[in-house]
């Protein structure tokens, strides 16, 4: 029997394993509460939701609880991050066709060449270039800008930005709606795998240890609920733990394919 409940809202990606294997494994209940997972389609709705009070912590971008505490895209509100649950995990691609132009521009480089890659897409590509990001407010934004603009590429003005939930940015390369995206896995594997577009770069060829996402919680609650706080934290780490032993990564891989969380293939 457990003490009490929390809500706890993820949208479906790699990194949202400590959550689910909290909950799955039993580490929540050892801890003494009911884990409820949610899952959400998009990271706006796991704003807004966690802003109004219809969860009590989240899966959440790195940079969301800053553009939250700022009054950035949403309803002002003190947001605490109150642990990493991942760095890195991000890949960037294009579409099959763009994928194309950049192997006939010239030989094939290493996948981690960041500038390399990056001068040849800035050189092949129409202007501007079209690029899909979860969110205004995320890494996968923030490592872009970075990117082109350590290139000499003016970062967001000399690009055209698409928020795409992250499930869904296949379907908008296969789409033609944009050229280039920066997503979590599984989604940058699923486009390769439907056809759709090829992996020219991970994350970490732009920054090595990217704090990807936290898990998030509004101010207030947590200063009201310090034990319910610790103990979400304690089992979301020893989920965390678990899942650092590579003998647990197909139990891992498992579970997370279930329909109810990234709800794909095991493999």
């Amino acid at each position: 029997m457990t003490g009490f409940s929390l809500d706890v809202g993820f949208l479906p990606l790699v990194d949202a394993a400590p959550l689910i294997v909290a909950h799955e494994l039993g580490f929540a209940a050892e801890e003494g509460f009911e884990l409820c997972l949610r899952r959400e389609n998009s990271w706006s709705a796991i704003r807004d939701k966690l802003a109004l009070g219809r969860l009590d912590a989240a899966h959440m971008l790195s940079p969301m609880p800053v553009a939250m505490s700022m009054g950035l895209g949403g309803l002002p509100l003190k947001i605490d991050a109150l642990m990493v649950l991942s760095v890195n995990g991000n890949s960037v691609g294009v579409s099959a066709d763009l994928a194309a132009k950049l192997r006939d521009a010239g030989p094939r480089l290493d996948f981690m060449d960041a500038r390399g890659i990056g001068e040849r897409l800035i050189a092949t590509a129409d202007a501007p270039i079209r690029v899909g990001v979860p969110f205004p407010f995320s890494m996968h934004a923030e490592l872009l800008y970075h990117w082109f603009g350590a290139l000499g590429l003016a970062a967001p003005q000399g690009l055209t930005v698409r928020t795409i939930p992250p499930p869904l940015m296949a379907d908008a390369v296969a789409a033609g709606e944009i050229d280039a995206f920066c997503v979590g896995e599984p989604w940058g594997a699923a486009t390769v795998d439907q056809g759709a577009g090829e992996l020219i770069l991970p994350g970490c060829a732009i920054w090595r240890f990217a704090p990807e996402k936290v898990l998030a919680a509004r101010h207030d609650w947590a200063e009201a609920h310090p034990a319910r706080t610790r103990a979400l934290m304690r089992a979301v780490w020893r989920a965390a733990r678990w899942l650092a032993q590579p003998s647990a990564r197909i139990t891992a891989s498992e579970l997370l394919a279930r329909p109810e969380y990234l709800n794909l293939p095991t493999e």
